[in-house]
């Protein structure tokens, strides 16, 4: 999963749990502060109505000769009423829900009662508001909540994507450039991506200094395999040129004829050795030029004349399915005839007698697909990964004299012509190794 993705779905997450914690308490909250703020009514008007009677006096609220006074606002959502307090040493300062008997209906108020003293004469104060009010209040509060919550979690996320997208922007600039856009291992001069974030900086030069030790190391094992294959061919023809005249000597006996033969071909398999890693080294180094055009068809014709009597050892058939107007265009014929030709070979190799390789192609979104395919031994699952690896030696190359160089050598030529391989293989069963050629380099019957 992408960085940015995790981001955008934590910031999703971290929202959608606020938003549950939010629903959860936002009725306590609101319901503790609406009980709150009529709690606060109720002491202020506790208060007015104190100021009222020490100023203009009881008789306002409790006629004379009365001991009881009350007064209700209509719909009896609140009421407020006095009473002589006879009860000795009673005094009360409280606001709590109880429930009250109006008109023969039943009520629960929020109830402030205070008892006071006027004229050396206690009352029982009570100011009430009807609960249900309270409630009536809470749910468009609780509606407006919901709807800037909703709002905010919304403009949140939006701000964090686009502020999640402006900060890894350069981080996505490092993995195109640096990697994903280079071709490995040739990376070109460093071009540093503009960042504010030091943390980017950081992976920016780290990125390009460890390139450039990969780099390094690359080139100098190039050159490593360039000139000691260069050199190795001078001392290999001259120990060749040596035993082919001590062939020519009339009184070399038998014996040593035997051992200059074992000389001549372990020479010849030094010398094959050498040729091909120059050629693996010319090819990364782009070294030839890719400017030839062929047909496929005459291509493979030559390669199965160079082949056919391998072939006939085993009584393989060849089959050359391909339509006659595919041509290869922008590419070097030298390397891609060693390309069919190193197939072509391994799949004999590992053939089985009276076996069979049928070379067909199709179209896939403007690219050209070769299936090399055979019905020989196999590839087995665990040496797969490592089938183009150089002097990787499996059980059965080893069982056919092979130097490990010949799968090396098609992946090479591939990657300098951009030519994908896959293989599909089944132990026992055969192999598939399918050519995905680029849609450039596909050409048509002028």
């Amino acid at each position: 999963m992408k960085l940015k993705t995790k981001l955008t779905l934590f910031n999703a997450i971290s929202k959608l749990v606020i938003a549950i914690l939010f629903v959860l308490l936002v009725p306590v909250l609101i319901k503790k502060i609406s009980r709150s703020y009529v709690d606060n009514n109720l002491i202020k008007q506790k208060s007015k109505f104190l100021q009222i009677v020490k100023t203009q006096g009881i008789k306002n609220y409790i006629p004379d000769g009365e001991t009881y006074g009350s007064y209700y606002l209509p719909l009896k959502e609140e009421y407020l009423t006095i009473e002589d307090d006879t009860i000795p040493g009673h005094l009360i300062d409280t606001i709590k829900n109880e429930k009250r008997l109006v008109e023969r209906d039943t009520i629960e108020y929020r109830i402030l009662s205070h008892t006071f003293v006027v004229n050396k004469k206690k009352y029982l104060l009570e100011i009430g508001k009807s609960v249900a009010t309270l409630d009536e209040t809470s749910t468009p509060l609780q509606s407006i909540a919901f709807a800037v919550l909703i709002g905010m979690i919304l403009l949140t996320i939006l701000a964090d994507q686009l502020y999640t997208n402006r900060v890894l922007k350069p981080l996505g600039q490092i993995i195109k450039s640096k990697l994903i856009g280079q071709k490995f291992p040739n990376f070109g001069s460093y071009k540093e991506v503009k960042t504010s974030t030091s943390d980017f900086q950081y992976l920016d030069i780290s990125i390009h200094k460890m390139i450039e030790t990969i780099e390094a190391a690359f080139q100098k094992e190039r050159e490593f395999i360039s000139n000691a294959s260069h050199e190795l061919m001078t001392p290999i023809s001259i120990l060749q040129s040596k035993i082919e005249n001590m062939f020519e000597q009339e009184d070399i006996a038998d014996e040593l004829k035997v051992r200059l033969l074992e000389m001549q071909k372990i020479l010849n398999r030094l010398k094959s050795i050498t040729k091909t890693l120059l050629l693996i080294s010319q090819i990364e180094n782009e070294q030839f030029l890719k400017e030839d055009k062929i047909s496929i068809i005459e291509l493979l014709q030559e390669v199965y004349d160079e082949i056919s009597v391998r072939l006939s050892e085993k009584n393989i058939a060849f089959d050359i399915l391909i339509p006659q107007d595919v041509i290869l265009i922008n590419i070097n014929k030298f390397l891609i005839f060693n390309l069919f030709f190193n197939l072509v070979n391994n799949a004999i190799k590992y053939n089985k007698v009276d076996g069979e390789i049928v070379i067909t192609t199709e179209n896939e979104n403007g690219s050209l697909i070769v299936n090399i395919t055979d019905n020989g031994i196999g590839i087995s699952t665990e040496d797969m990964p490592f089938i183009f690896n150089r002097f990787k030696k499996f059980r059965q190359s080893m069982q056919q004299d092979s130097f490990g160089l010949g799968l090396p050598i098609v992946k090479s030529i591939a990657t300098f012509h951009r030519i994908k391989i896959e293989v599909d293989s089944v132990k026992d069963l055969g192999s598939n190794f399918r050519l995905i050629f680029p849609a450039d380099i596909i050409g048509s019957v002028s």
